[in-house]
């Protein structure tokens, strides 16, 4: 992410991401900047729901993101929420955990670790994940997608979401082996965050 002002700006009361060509190297020598923000050492969320409104505008090499994690543990031993993920021009946005569990250990299917729901990309969507001290349980367009369950097991870290808090990064990512190369001529391009709400659960303690 950078400081770069012209990645983030407010229009008609909404945050505005950008991931831009960098035409400046005197500041900053990435070929490309993005924009995001997070929320370390500010808010960090426990037991409750999170959800967040946004459009995300389509380009090769387009990689925004919501995702979460450990306020005070090291990764991946806090774990990683990826509330939403979406590339270049797709009509599906991806939600998966990571965890010690699911990377070092490779156990990505016991249980189910991730899912994909459609989109509509020329229209604001809702993402959203509901974390309890046993689940977590994604949605999109508050449609659930898919939950991951704490389950018995002794293998090393497969539900560190109970004993740790989460601060939440939104961020306008451009490249990498996943999504594939970056093309100059469909940017700037940029997402719109409408909201970001965060609901605390009543009688779950934390």
């Amino acid at each position: 992410m950078s400081d770069d002002e012209s990645c983030c700006a407010l229009r008609d009361g909404k945050m505005i991401l950008r991931g831009i060509k960098n035409d400046d190297f005197s500041n900053d020598t990435s070929r490309y900047l993005t924009g995001g923000i997070y929320t370390k050492d500010k808010v960090n969320f426990g037991f409750g729901r999170l959800e967040i409104k946004a459009k995300l505008k389509g380009a090769k090499g387009a990689w925004p993101a919501f995702w979460m994690l450990a306020e005070n543990s090291k990764w991946p031993a806090g774990g990683e929420i990826d509330i939403m993920e979406r590339l270049n021009f797709d009509s599906i946005a991806y939600q998966t955990i990571h965890t010690y569990y699911t990377l070092t250990l490779k156990k990505k299917d016991h249980p189910k670790s991730g899912s994909t729901a459609k989109i509509d990309p020329n229209k604001f969507n809702t993402y959203a994940v509901e974390k309890y001290p046993d689940s977590l349980v994604f949605f999109v367009n508050n449609k659930k997608t898919f939950s991951y369950p704490k389950i018995a097991t002794r293998e090393q870290g497969q539900f560190p979401f109970d004993d740790v808090n989460h601060y939440l990064l939104i961020d306008m990512q451009l490249g990498g082996s996943w999504v594939g190369k970056i093309k100059d001529a469909d940017l700037p391009v940029e997402m719109e965050i409408d909201w970001v709400k965060f609901y605390k659960f009543k009688n779950v303690a934390k």
